[in-house]
């Protein structure tokens, strides 16, 4: 729960639509935020990929390595990267939380598959331009605010929420 300009914000989604509105990372008009949208739901998707990995037993694991990045390779970074051709960003001019998404994305991704991104030239430079942005380099620095995907506590925590 976030608790934000006098609300009660619950969902993770709803809670950044609502900070990327507030902070002017979601388009311009109600097109780019259409195409934002569409965007993060890809993203979402692809992480969704990722974090089950850590649910499974251990004989499922190498099979959703794979699962992972045959996705990423054929579904998911092909839209990514045409979108990026000749742009900065995948929706207008300016950085969205479309962007911050996929971003997040390829680094979990990058975890698992250090060559996740060979093949995609326009994702590798946004890589690097996102990377670049001094707020998000500082948050992805050691040290930093950028916790671990899963670890020990939250699995644990989730499988008893969720798994008892």
């Amino acid at each position: 729960m976030l608790e934000i300009d006098g609300m009660k914000l619950v969902q993770t989604r709803a809670i950044l639509s609502y900070i990327a509105g507030k902070y002017n990372l979601y388009g311009a008009d109600l097109k780019e935020r259409a195409c934002i949208d569409m965007y993060v739901e890809g993203a979402v998707d692809l992480a969704a990929l990722v974090l089950s990995y850590f649910f499974l037993p251990e004989c499922d694991k190498e099979k959703q390595r794979n699962l992972m990045k045959e996705r990423a390779w054929k579904r998911y970074f092909p839209v990514y990267n045409k979108a990026l051709e000749g742009k900065e960003f995948l929706v207008g001019n300016k950085l969205s939380w479309a962007d911050v998404y996929l971003l997040d994305d390829i680094l979990q991704l990058e975890e698992f598959h250090p060559d996740i991104l060979e093949k995609f030239a326009n994702l590798q430079a946004f890589k690097k331009r996102m990377q670049e942005i001094p707020t998000i380099k500082k948050f992805l620095q050691p040290g930093g605010q950028r916790q671990p995907m899963a670890d020990d506590v939250y699995i644990s925590t989730v499988k008893k929420l969720v798994f008892s």
